[in-house]
């Protein structure tokens, strides 16, 4: 089926590889927040089990707009873990095991979603895609803002 939404097909597969990857790497994010929410341990638990519950709802949530976005522009979103690993730049292994490091480690991860949602809103303004860069932008507050509070965390 023709799709007339006012991007070309390229414009439309460019923009899908590049929320598919801001996808990916929000996925990534959100079973390491997870992880760590299961496995942190220390002084500071009950905060920072709360603190990843809420961060990890918030990135779970997000997920399917960006999916949903893919398939707006007519391709596949991605079907597997593999599929995701492909977009990913975050890796979502949770190895640390002491709380600051678990907050370093996020804090990394939203760190680089940021980046990879700044390259993608970069394509979007480029190809005129305003419908992108509308689900985009506010994934990048939300972004920034948990990093800021991973940030205030670690002190």
């Amino acid at each position: 089926m023709t799709i007339k939404m006012g991007l070309s097909q390229e414009q439309r597969e460019t923009m899908a590889d590049a929320v598919a990857a801001v996808l990916a790497d929000t996925y990534a994010l959100y079973f390491k927040t997870h992880a760590y929410h299961w496995n942190v341990t220390g002084p500071r638990f009950h905060d920072l089990h709360m603190l990843f519950e809420t961060q990890y709802n918030e990135l779970w949530t997000a997920t399917d707009d960006l999916a949903e976005r893919v398939r707006a522009l007519g391709v596949a979103a991605p079907n597997s873990y593999a599929a995701m690993d492909k977009f990913a730049t975050v890796k979502s292994e949770a190895t640390e095991t002491k709380a600051d490091a678990m907050l370093n480690d996020l804090l990394n991860g939203h760190e680089t979603v940021v980046a990879t949602i700044r390259s993608a809103l970069a394509k979007a303004g480029e190809t005129g895609d305003e419908a992108t860069a509308d689900i985009l932008s506010p994934r990048l507050s939300a972004h920034e803002k948990m990093a800021w509070m991973l940030r205030s965390t670690l002190g």
